[in-house]
């Protein structure tokens, strides 16, 4: 259960001799499997049939719940990242592995899975790949920013109104065209500012589509499917469209 002699530290603390730990992806996905299985249970036993299209929203929505937690300690350790990512540069440089998977192969204690410096790491890792994220001026911390403080509320409510239907359909697509169009919009934004930037152009292009261009798309494609069910939703005035 302890990190290997030559593992990255992160935030600084090595979890060797520090009491149980665990691998920092694994701490993730758990999370995110919690909450979408939580929906998705609630959902069946109050419907009685599985819906791939509540599926996919439970998945997304729980994942933007995680990432937000993220983004707020994007802002809470600012200068920290900044620092950080510094030793991230500088252990890529001298071991030649990648910092964003070293980062999520990494360990962290169990006590310590909840601290916003060990999730901060995310950031500080990330901005070898888009420096943003050590600038508080671009347009890419502030959007992440700005998405980890607003849209948790909002993410909550349209899924209970998608599990429970606490509210009429029409007002729960109205919700989800606001919520999924401004995904749309600032990650489209946020893909133009990477591309315009030129940044991208110094990264061999496996890395480009694996840590920028892939996960970027995700907030484009699904927010696009939500889009289209959230119409459904206000000119249905039911919630037919996701099997509910």
């Amino acid at each position: 259960m302890h990190a290997n002699n030559d593992a990255a530290p992160i935030d600084g603390h090595d979890a060797e001799g520090r009491g149980a730990t665990v691998i920092v992806w694994l701490v993730a996905a758990v999370a995110v499997a919690i909450l979408a299985l939580a929906w998705n249970a609630a959902s069946y036993r109050l419907h009685g049939t599985p819906s791939p299209i509540f599926l996919v929203f439970s998945v997304f929505l729980s994942l933007n719940l995680l990432i937000c937690y993220w983004e707020i300690c994007l802002y809470l350790k600012r200068d920290h990242i900044a620092e950080r990512a510094r030793y991230w540069r500088e252990r890529g440089t001298s071991t030649g592995r990648t910092p964003a998977v070293e980062f999520l192969t990494a360990r962290v204690q169990l006590r310590r899975i909840a601290s916003a410096s060990v999730w901060a790491d995310t950031w500080a890792a990330y901005s070898l790949y888009d420096s943003a994220y050590t600038d508080r001026r671009s347009f890419g911390f502030n959007a992440d920013v700005g998405n980890g403080f607003v849209t948790p509320i909002p993410s909550i409510v349209l899924l209970a109104a998608l599990t429970f239907g606490i509210m009429p359909a029409m007002f729960a697509g109205i919700l989800g065209v606001a919520l999924f169009w401004q995904w749309v919009y600032v990650s489209s934004l946020y893909a133009v500012s990477v591309w315009m930037s030129g940044e991208h152009e110094a990264l061999p292009r496996t890395v480009r589509w694996l840590y920028v261009w892939g996960p970027n798309s995700v907030w484009i494609i699904v927010p696009l499917l939500g889009l289209f069910v959230s119409v459904r939703l206000i000119v249905d005035g039911n919630y037919a469209v996701i099997g509910h």
